[in-house]
């Protein structure tokens, strides 16, 4: 969870409108509070006359910075799918609403971003096809498709070591640690299953080509952690940060290596939405000492 940029405690005699608060204490900040970054006492606040009390917590986070931008995939029945860069987060989250994916893709078909709803959701630091929908049919049919274990999706990761054994599924439940993260059966677990295949090795790294039967929150990650092989660029669950090359230079890894490549919609006649590997994984798997054309194994 990223970390406000500014934070204040309203002392005596300052109570008053939040918008009147902001123009004293962060006047640089005028578009905080429409974008979703300010927060009182936990809570997203937009209002600029909601009303402050003394001891309210004010805090103030700093916009994402997004290096790429979101791509219109396809768009059927009410859903449409996005291929989303890894820096961008699904929800609004204290970075801002108007930097999601949500409000990003509303943007993209001409819509309003109450209009649509993520039921695909990745990380921060991933990438690849995310689906949202445009009404709560085609929502209630995907979900059917899921409960009925119909909805496959593919996701490549790149490993910092080998499962074994090198293919099977992982269902270890999923529960809360501290913080945001979560752990295998950490507290209140719920069941959690994820197909898995080594599809390429590169020394001691591993491509694997995973599909999640459920879809807990950071389900993938924590698996493939518990099941001892973190994934590159995802040292919140013990995943190097960085490779250091034969030749002695170090590439610094800026997300988790973790790709969203497919998804197969059966209600559209069988229609597979892709998206394809990105740059930073090429380089990832080049660094490690693989061969290009391996990327394409985890694919299949």
């Amino acid at each position: 969870m990223s970390r406000p940029e500014l934070r204040w405690v309203v002392g005596d005699g300052e109570p008053q409108a939040l918008g009147s608060w902001l123009e004293r204490h962060a006047p640089e900040s005028a578009s905080s509070l429409a974008d979703g970054r300010v927060f009182v006492d936990g809570k997203r606040v937009t209002d600029a006359a909601f009303p402050l009390a003394r001891g309210n917590r004010v805090e103030l986070y700093a916009p994402r910075q997004i290096q790429a931008d979101l791509r219109l995939l396809a768009r059927f029945e009410g859903l449409i799918a996005v291929d989303k860069p890894a820096g961008i987060a699904t929800e609004p989250d204290h970075s801002g609403i108007a930097g999601s994916v949500v409000a990003r893709a509303a943007e993209l078909v001409g819509v309003g971003s109450q209009e649509l709803h993520a039921i695909s959701r990745l990380d921060v630091g991933v990438s690849g096809v995310v689906l949202l929908t445009l009404d709560r049919s085609a929502g209630r049919r995907v979900q059917a498709l899921r409960e009925a274990g119909r909805l496959r999706r593919r996701y490549v990761a790149i490993a910092s070591a080998a499962p074994n054994p090198t293919e099977g599924t992982w269902d270890a439940p999923i529960g809360r640690d501290r913080g945001n993260r979560r752990s295998a059966f950490g507290r209140n677990p719920e069941p959690a299953a994820t197909h898995y295949r080594v599809t390429s090795r590169a020394g001691s790294a591993a491509l694997l080509a995973l599909e999640p039967v459920t879809g807990r929150t950071h389900q993938l990650r924590v698996h493939a952690a518990h099941a001892g092989c973190p994934l590159y660029g995802d040292p919140t669950y013990g995943g190097p940060k960085r490779v250091v090359q034969p030749s002695g230079a170090v590439l610094t890894l800026r997300r988790i290596a973790l790709h969203a490549a497919w998804v197969e919609l059966p209600f559209f006649g069988g229609v597979r939405v892709e998206s394809a590997l990105p740059a930073a994984l090429q380089e990832l798997w080049s660094a490690l000492t693989g061969k290009a054309g391996e990327l394409a194994s985890a694919l299949e």
